[in-house]
């Protein structure tokens, strides 16, 4: 290097150096991070309606076994498995024809009873007018035997009379006392047959009140009743042959064909399946806070859409086997398309009792345990507090372990950290 270039070379890194300072003088530090927003909510105290999510299936509303007390055969059968039936609607038909002509024996006997009856009635007149007759004869016997007694019982004194003078002979004394112990005895007889027509008379009696001959009349349509209560009888059975649904539903199964004798066996199950339940599983801890009316929403994961049917429940049933902790829910629902089919897999949605406490966000849990929640404290940093959860309606939660007015994050699966400054609106 040559000597005259130092002070030159001297000149130039000064110049330099007072530019690069210049330049580093006017750059300007990198601005700080501004807190993450989040949104916010206040815990506050009132009380909410959980649900209780169960599973269960579904059960038909009735189900009806239907046998038939009659030993005939079937006549024809009008429905199959699968088919829908209405109340009223006939499912076979028995054979009748052996019914029939006892019906109609047991009504012609009934006929012959109710001739009878008259006949009775008529003979019954009869023999209460003729018992009358024989009372009056017999009444004016005795009085004609009492008139002929007295007179000749007179003639007897006069000729005893006669017989003291000397004019007449004691032989027709004697004949006259003769006569007078015949009217004697005539009038006895007289007396009894009245007695005997008395006794007749109060023994038959009238026929609209009591006496033989009202109670023969009473025999006579008594029997005619029997008969008629036969026909009657029969008449049922007839009517038993024709075996028709007791509901509106579905037939599930069919056990009798044309032709053969239904015996003791179960002809047809039917089933009702519009309304329907929902019958789900609960434990012991789940059913405490449901109860009769309680409003429930069922899923059917099985049906396109997951549909919903909106119910209540109608019965929270005991244990269902001694000693376990499986106790049913059954719930009402609406299935007008019959959609519904039992033996489907539903899930259910049921409103247990009022829970009150403090109330937060479901979506405010840090995860799907819901015993976390992220508070706001002073100085707007971020705190992780455990909570317990009370009960939940699927939006807003009661917990426990959390003071009413504290500030929280609305969104709790956010990424924020203990400790972590973070803006919100007030």
């Amino acid at each position: 290097m040559k000597p005259s270039d130092g002070p030159l070379q001297r000149i130039f890194c000064a110049i330099f150096a007072i530019l690069a300072s210049a330049g580093c003088a006017g750059r300007q530090a990198p601005p700080a991070a501004p807190a993450p927003f989040v949104e916010t909510t206040v815990a506050s105290f009132g009380a909410i309606e959980p649900a209780r999510r169960l599973a269960g299936v579904v059960a038909p509303y009735q189900n009806v076994a239907i046998q038939s007390t009659l030993s005939e055969p079937a006549d024809a059968v009008f429905v199959r498995e699968g088919d829908a039936v209405h109340a009223g609607q006939l499912l076979a038909q028995l054979d009748t024809a052996d019914l029939q002509a006892q019906m109609q024996s047991d009504l012609a006997t009934a006929n012959s009873n109710r001739a009878n009856t008259s006949h009775t009635a008529y003979q019954g007149s009869l023999n209460i007018t003729q018992g009358v007759d024989t009372m009056r004869t017999d009444d004016a016997a005795v009085r004609q035997a009492q008139q002929t007694l007295a007179n000749d019982q007179r003639n007897l004194s006069r000729d005893q009379n006669l017989l003291a003078q000397g004019y007449i002979s004691q032989q027709s004394v004697d004949a006259q006392a003769t006569l007078v112990k015949n009217d004697q005895q005539a009038l006895t007889q007289a007396n009894a047959n009245l007695s005997s027509a008395r006794a007749t008379v109060q023994a038959n009696g009238t026929l609209s009140g009591q006496g033989l001959q009202a109670s023969a009349v009473e025999q006579s349509a008594a029997q005619e009743q029997v008969a008629l209560a036969q026909a009657a009888q029969v008449r049922v059975q007839i009517a038993k042959a024709a075996i028709a649904s007791p509901i509106n539903g579905v037939v599930v199964n069919r056990n009798i064909n044309p032709g053969e004798y239904p015996g003791s066996r179960e002809l047809f199950t039917l089933q009702q399946v519009d309304p329907i339940y929902a019958v789900l599983h609960a434990s012991s801890e789940e059913v405490a806070s449901i109860v009769n009316g309680a409003a429930a929403t069922v899923v059917a994961a099985d049906l396109a859409g997951n549909a919903r049917y909106a119910g209540h429940v109608v019965g929270v049933l005991n244990e269902i086997n001694p000693g376990s902790t499986d106790f049913q829910v059954k719930v009402l629902l609406d299935n007008p398309g019959q959609r519904l089919r039992p033996g489907m897999v539903v899930q259910g949605m049921i409103a247990t009792l009022p829970v009150r406490g403090v109330r937060v966000p479901v979506t405010a849990f840090t995860d799907d345990n819901h015993d976390a929640l992220m508070a706001i404290e002073p100085g707007d940093t971020v705190k992780t507090m455990k909570v317990g959860e009370v009960g939940s309606d699927g939006t807003t939660a009661v917990v426990t372990g959390l003071a009413v007015g504290t500030r929280l994050v609305t969104n709790g699966q956010m990424s924020l950290g203990d400790g972590e400054k973070v803006s919100y609106r007030q």
